[in-house]
């Protein structure tokens, strides 16, 4: 299915002010002197060096690095566009343009041909990657079916292992077990039943030994 184009305003005047400027270039130039396709390729000229300038700004402001090159360069060819709207708005007479204009416009090209190479040119710094990359795993060896590998013996365990030290109580502080009274009050007038272990480690965060002594307290 063939997809209509719809027209932009914001492209319309877009295409319009491009169109006007071009147009005053030329004039601007043709009236120093650069006849012919000279002055035709003064407005692509300035058009350009204002685009690399522009995207210029732009990926220096994405990496965070200093932009004052790219916006001499971006002022520099504004000036330019903008100088020649003004002067052939009727403010200059283009049948007696000043010498001084006339140097201007002979040495544009060499300006715009070094601002175009200092930004092209330039090396534009990458981001620093925001984490550090991820290890693979080690990966695990069966040791049954390895080839060569021998089933290394497992010492023998004594017939009486000695019974494993009882872990201390855990003891809520007195703060906390008032703040669990308040939740199991609430939680009992919602649902109609008392809060279990589980939920009232959920709701005060805590380990589950904690949970369940406290639990035991508001029995």
């Amino acid at each position: 299915m063939t997809r209509l184009v719809r027209p932009d305003a914001v492209l319309v005047q877009a295409v319009i002010a491009g169109a006007l400027s071009f147009a005053h270039l030329h004039d601007l130039a043709a009236a120093a002197g650069q006849d012919g396709w000279k002055a035709w390729a003064y407005p692509v000229s300035v058009d350009l060096l204002l685009v690399a300038a522009w995207h210029r700004l732009r990926t220096l402001r994405d990496v965070g690095e200093p932009s004052r090159s790219a916006w001499s360069w971006f002022a520099v060819a504004l000036a330019a566009s903008l100088g020649a709207n003004v002067a052939t708005a009727g403010l200059l007479d283009l049948g007696d343009v000043p010498a001084w204009l006339r140097i201007l416009v002979a040495g544009w090209p060499a300006l715009a041909f070094l601002g175009g190479t200092l930004l092209v040119h330039r090396p534009t710094p990458r981001p620093e990657p925001d984490s550090e990359p991820v290890q693979a795993p080690l990966p695990v060896v069966d040791r049954a079916t390895e080839p060569g590998v021998q089933d290394t013996p497992v010492p023998a365990q004594p017939a009486f292992a000695p019974a494993p030290t009882p872990a201390p109580p855990v003891t809520a502080p007195p703060a906390l077990v008032a703040h669990a009274q308040k939740i199991a009050a609430d939680h009992r007038a919602r649902t109609g039943s008392d809060i279990d272990a589980d939920a009232l480690r959920t709701r005060l965060g805590v380990p589950p030994q904690m949970a369940e002594a406290i639990a035991a307290q508001l029995a």
